[in-house]
């Protein structure tokens, strides 16, 4: 077995409680989506989104596709990069504050002082991640970081984009550990050939896979890098 390079990290459920996302980041974006929208329709990216949406959801009013989408939890682009710019004035105000596990900050350092590569890839925009991480009630996390992969780079229950990631970092699969807390997204991985690891959050109720090694908090994932 190859010695693990690098190792990619996804966000909710995983180094951020779930609950996190559900009750704050959400209802953030739906509260303030119609208003940023109003506001910033003549902003070049702002209206390259709506563009896109009309394009996905043709006759559709675009707040409404967007609210749709967020109803159902649809994992699309132009929605998770409008979220991300809502959020970044949020973050920005002080309104919003990333919310981070405890044991998440300290095992990254360590991780980043042993020589791991460390990468996040999230349903999120990268510009959300980044946000979110730079933004942490642990303190500014990205320096940690190598880079950041979102559904940019295809589906995160898709083995074909773990195979582009591990191409775009420049390791084999099996020089890779992915970290998440959903077992779809670690069947991918597999498949791909990465190592994997599930996350098995008490406090967001994850179920763990007899497929994928379960770990409570990243400081247990230790015994799998070698």
């Amino acid at each position: 077995m190859n010695t693990i390079r690098a190792i990619v990290v996804d966000i909710e459920g995983t180094i951020t409680p779930i609950s996190f996302v559900r009750d704050v980041l959400f209802p953030f974006a739906r509260a303030h989506l119609p208003g940023f929208l109003q506001d910033h329709a003549d902003d070049a990216q702002v209206a390259d989104e709506i563009a896109a949406i009309k394009a996905m959801a043709p006759g559709t009013d675009v707040v409404q596709a967007l609210m749709g989408w967020m109803d159902r939890d649809v994992k699309i682009s132009p929605l998770k990069a409008l979220q991300g710019l809502v959020w970044r004035a949020g973050y920005d105000s002080g309104e919003l504050r990333g919310q981070i596990y405890s044991d998440v900050a300290d095992c990254l350092q360590a991780w980043r002082e042993r020589g791991f590569a460390l990468y996040i890839y999230s349903s999120g925009s990268v510009a959300a991640q980044k946000l979110l991480l730079g933004h942490s009630d642990a303190g500014d996390l990205c320096p940690l970081l190598s880079g950041y992969f979102d559904t940019l780079v295809g589906g995160k229950r898709e083995a074909a984009s773990y195979q582009a990631i591990a191409g775009r970092i420049g390791a084999a699969g099996s020089e890779c550990l992915f970290l998440s807390d959903i077992e779809a997204e670690l069947d991918a991985a597999l498949a791909a050939g990465w190592r994997t690891a599930q996350l098995v959050r008490a406090q967001d109720g994850t179920v763990g896979s007899l497929r994928h090694v379960n770990c409570a908090t990243l400081a247990e994932v230790d015994g799998t890098l070698n």
